[in-house]
């Protein structure tokens, strides 16, 4: 049953990430066009800033709204609290940081739910949330 969890956690991480990619390749040519259409180098401050800031309204903004990204959603995964309900706006960032902090060391805040008791990640201990998979309910 982790290894499920597993794979729909990193088949959600992998749609999010296709729809980042695409926000950021929209982010960045609106930057390029507010600079005149000059070429603006990567490691720009104020690009890499704006970037982030794409990334956390995403993460944030879903989680904090809805309770689930776009890529969660495909994959039927809801994010809870620990009482069942939604997360709030302040648990949605403290889990994004959280989230960071669990790719740092090479993913090992992942995989960390194939060792834990509850099945949970270093971000989902930090931010006192939960993924709960809903399976689709079948048509008759």
């Amino acid at each position: 049953m982790q290894n499920t969890s597993l794979i729909r956690r990193f088949g959600a991480i992998l749609y999010d990430a296709i729809l980042l990619f695409a926000l950021y390749v929209i982010t960045t040519l609106v930057f390029v066009g507010l600079h005149h259409g000059e070429a603006v180098e990567p490691q720009t401050l104020s690009l890499q800033l704006t970037l982030l800031a794409v990334a956390i309204a995403y993460f944030v903004g879903y989680w904090s709204w809805k309770g689930r990204t776009l890529g969660m959603q495909s994959w039927g995964l809801q994010l809870e609290t620990s009482d069942g309900g939604q997360p709030s706006l302040a648990q949605a960032a403290l889990r994004f940081v959280a989230a960071l902090l669990s790719w740092a060391p090479a993913g090992l805040g992942f995989l960390w739910q194939l060792w834990d008791k509850d099945s949970l990640t270093w971000h989902d201990r930090l931010s006192g949330t939960h993924i709960v998979h809903y399976p689709r309910k079948k048509k008759a």
